[in-house]
């Protein structure tokens, strides 16, 4: 059985997830602003890489058939998008 074409996004987020339970904890226990802001710093990163994986996935599978059943500008126009999606 294939997975789902985000269930890597999924683990990801749940990762994430689990780590923003344990800041939470930090901060009931009182931890020095600093440690907590560093790790709210990583969740923070998790989750933004999490959403470009999402969009390039959209882009890989859902627009490339659009875009190649428009032929050779449809390709250029798709070489261009994922060109400055990388900066999402």
């Amino acid at each position: 059985m294939m997975d789902h074409p985000h269930s890597a996004i999924g683990r990801r987020l749940k990762r994430a997830n689990g780590h923003l339970e344990k800041i939470i904890a930090m901060i009931e226990q009182g931890r020095p602003c600093a440690q907590i802001a560093q790790q709210l710093q990583a969740v923070e990163s998790a989750i933004e890489n999490a959403k470009k994986a999402l969009i390039h996935d959209h882009i890989s599978h859902g627009l490339e058939r659009s875009f190649k059943a428009s032929g050779s500008k449809g390709q250029a126009a798709l070489r261009d998008f994922r060109l400055i999606a990388k900066y999402l």
